[in-house]
């Protein structure tokens, strides 16, 4: 399965209303028994999930890609791990960091 999300690409959670970044793509549902409790609800566990940093928050959320969709403002988002893992905001996306082999 494909995802339908890139890493850099600044989404919008549909149901919670954020913008975010997303910094790491699951295949499939990769969580804990602790986190399925709480996040994943009616959601595909066969789909892919994605670590999201929040505009304006301060954590890294896990979010199942039914939940997100592209997001068109071209506004960069504000993190304190942003520079973590992105070099530069080129208009719609980041772009990542190179990581050593």
């Amino acid at each position: 399965m494909f995802a339908k999300f890139s890493l850099g690409q600044v989404v919008h959670h549909r149901e919670m209303g954020y913008r975010g970044v997303i910094v790491d793509v699951d295949p499939m549902f990769l969580g804990d028994a602790q986190t399925a409790l709480h996040a994943v609800g009616d959601e595909p566990l066969d789909r892919p999930w994605y670590h999201v940093l929040g505009d304006g928050k301060e954590h890294v959320t896990y979010v199942s890609e039914n939940s997100l969709h592209a997001d068109a403002s071209g506004e960069p988002v504000t993190h304190p791990s942003l520079m973590l893992f992105f070099k530069a905001h080129e208009g719609d996306h980041y772009v990542p960091r190179r990581i050593a082999n």
